[in-house]
């Protein structure tokens, strides 16, 4: 994911830095051959004995984590204070990811880092450049392409409910790179985007509002179709600004002056937008039915959803199938509506309700799965897990509980297999230490 969350504490506002967005004429040629000579060849990174230095927030997991990763490439994991350091690797979770030349990682790093890095005696390195030369964040769906989140996942790393990224999904305020049989997989920036809607909600703005400010300002930059992972943008008060060269944007179009745009000249960033998906994307179909009065009671469902009022959110739900007819989707979503509600027997009444009329969603039949799991039938749960890895081999979300549920049967040998699919396509996933931990223990007592 190519951007990063940054929370600055300005006078009255805190800056949301997503991505840069500056007249690159401003930047020198010394820092653009700075910057791309600290891109490092793949085999550097896996020398015997590196000293590495993570700074910041990591996005893909904690540091604990990172440095167990890094120690089994023979690496050494160190602090900012030690006396040798070949490599600082920066959290995207706080500097413009896949840029972190600028004042944001400055501020990370002590003067003598800063002073090392710009002279090139310690090498630096944006955290999803790092994982991906290490080959930690790539894995096969389909082809060959960077680590990718399903909702679940998304919603776990974010400790967030997931109807609450399907509820961002469908505002177009976080998009899959990729969909297979309607199941959205997100990527890198994704992660960051999400967490900085998380960010933005938690300040008290709206997601419609957000919605509708993005919208706006996506307009005075042609050819963004991701406005929350294309734009550098920030929120003053309750409204999302936008940074254009030297100065700011308001969604109504009126020009700010930025009284925080000076950069450091060494740390200095070249600043465009970055491209959209470049993954082959398949098709959804929109949510909810083509009536218009179903359309209006589902979207009203959502909001009633949003606001906590999900008794009501479920009888709109509910009418807008009596208004527009079978819909797997409002079936769907009726199911997480009323799991969220503790209603385990009818969420499992309308997860079956979908699949007749879509065999292939393959997300249904997951969570199917998990439900009957909690109704104590996992016979069936696995019967539903092998359904959807049917439909889509390299679902890691069905792996990982067709895994859990097969250890709990006794069936190590089958479990170990899932286990060890789960990681070879979401090895950095947040699920993936429990996997790593579950194997381990099965070589152990196999010896």
């Amino acid at each position: 994911m190519g951007i990063a969350t940054c929370l600055l504490p300005s006078r009255t506002r805190w800056y949301l830095v997503i991505t840069a967005l500056e007249d690159t004429a401003a930047v020198s040629r010394e820092v653009v051959q700075m910057n791309r000579s600290k891109q490092l060849p793949d085999n550097e990174l896996l020398t015997e004995g590196a000293r590495i230095a993570f700074v910041g927030r990591l996005a893909a997991m904690s540091h604990k984590d990172a440095a167990i990763v890094i120690a089994r490439h023979g690496a050494r994991c160190v602090p900012q204070s030690d006396a040798r350091i070949d490599l600082i690797v920066v959290g995207e979770v706080g500097v413009p990811l896949g840029e972190p030349w600028g004042k944001a990682t400055a501020a990370l790093l002590s003067t003598e880092l800063v002073d090392a890095v710009s002279q090139g005696a310690i090498k630096l390195v944006a955290e999803s450049d790092f994982w991906q030369q290490l080959g930690v964040v790539e894995h096969t769906v389909g082809s060959a392409e960077s680590r990718l989140f399903t909702a679940g996942m998304l919603a776990d790393v974010l400790n967030l409910p997931v109807a609450v990224i399907r509820r961002w999904q469908r505002r177009g305020l976080i998009r899959p790179v990729k969909e297979v049989r309607r199941l959205a997989y997100f990527d890198f920036q994704d992660v960051a985007a999400a967490r900085q809607l998380a960010a933005l909600v938690g300040q008290g703005v709206s997601p419609a509002r957000i919605e509708r400010q993005l919208s706006a300002l996506a307009k005075f930059v042609p050819g963004v179709n991701r406005p929350l992972a294309q734009l550098a943008v920030l929120v003053e008060g309750r409204n999302l600004l936008l940074r254009s060269g030297e100065g700011l944007v308001d969604a109504a179009g009126q020009r700010r002056f930025d009284f925080e745009s000076t950069e450091s000249a060494a740390f200095s960033s070249i600043s465009l937008p970055r491209s959209g998906p470049t993954t082959e994307e398949v098709e959804a179909p929109e949510f909810g039915p083509s009536n218009a009065m179903a359309q209006q009671l589902a979207a009203e469902a959502e909001r009633l959803e949003e606001e906590g009022e999900l008794t009501m959110a479920a009888e709109s739900y509910r009418a807008a199938l009596a208004a527009g007819g079978p819909s797997a989707e409002i079936n769907f979503a009726l199911a997480e509506l009323l799991y969220r509600q503790g209603d385990v027997a009818a969420a499992r009444e309308r997860y079956y309700a979908t699949l007749e009329l879509d065999e292939d969603y393959v997300e249904a039949r997951a969570n199917l799965g998990c439900v009957l799991l909690e109704q104590h039938e996992p016979e069936l749960a696995v019967a539903a897990f092998e359904g959807a890895l049917a439909s889509h081999p390299e679902y890691p979300d069905a792996h990982y509980h067709l895994a859990r549920t097969l250890d709990a049967l006794g069936h190590d040998a089958d479990a170990e297999a899932h286990w060890r699919e789960f990681l070879l396509q979401a090895p950095a996933s947040p699920w993936a230490e429990e996997a790593r931990s579950r194997l381990d223990e099965q070589e152990r007592m196999a010896k």
